[in-house]
């Protein structure tokens, strides 16, 4: 079975084979989920709708997905156009939280693809969370390939937006170990909540809380005990 919905529309597309597939948002792969292949510490392949697909990952990520059959990867691109060496490289990421702060990671100048990875695979989200927010540049320096100066950049550009944007708040304190709580039911709380005038940030938090001690509590549940707990 493959569905194809109109490009133009710019409306998601979605292939379909034996129960894995690809999703893509205009034309940009949001997630790849199929049957984990092959997985080393940096590198995954995911065969989707028959398609092998090597995805560069973090150590974290390489935690959560071990061992597994089937996996969920969240990917970002990179695209180098330069003619005869033109390449395309997909990152993966086992949470939503990781794919966000990566992203905001490379956009420090001085931080590229590689050592924004590198640094993600020598602390867990929340440790590297808690290091930029708490302006902890020799931590920061411990990483291969971070100086003195990036990472005071990386404290200055950072410590701000990852309070503003609650990824933080959206980690678990354990060390970032996604299985902890269901995603989709957290997800669709979240944006019930989030339409209902609740801001993202806080109503993650006691999502997130709720779904620790009760992880198989189903979505409107989840929404009504969070509308008693969200200041």
């Amino acid at each position: 079975m493959k569905k194809r919905l109109d490009k133009c529309n710019n409306k998601a597309q979605t292939f379909v084979d034996n129960n894995v597939y690809i999703q893509k948002t205009g034309d940009m792969i949001e997630y790849i989920k199929g049957e984990l292949t092959d997985v080393t510490p940096a590198l995954a392949v995911v065969e989707a709708a028959g398609v092998g697909y090597a995805l560069n990952i973090s150590l974290n990520t390489y935690s959560a997905i071990q061992g597994k059959h089937e996996v969920k990867l969240y990917v970002h691109e990179v695209l180098v156009a330069g003619g005869r060496d033109d390449s395309f490289t997909l990152y993966g990421f086992s949470s939503k939280q990781e794919r966000e702060l990566y992203r905001l990671l490379i956009t420090v100048s001085g931080v590229g693809a590689n050592s924004a990875r590198m640094m993600l695979s020598a602390m867990s989200p929340s440790e590297l969370c808690n290091v930029i927010s708490s302006g902890n540049d020799k931590m920061l320096k411990t990483v291969k390939g971070i100086g003195l100066k990036t990472a005071q950049r990386i404290i200055v550009d950072l410590k701000d937006k990852i309070i503003s944007t609650g990824i933080a708040q959206e980690l678990p304190a354990n060390g970032g170990n996604v299985t902890m709580v269901n995603n989709d039911v957290k997800e669709e709380a979240v944006s019930a909540l989030t339409m209902l005038g609740f801001a993202p940030a806080p109503s993650a938090k006691v999502v997130v809380a709720i779904l620790t001690e009760q992880p198989d509590m189903p979505v409107e549940q989840v929404v009504k005990l969070a509308l008693k707990q969200i200041k």
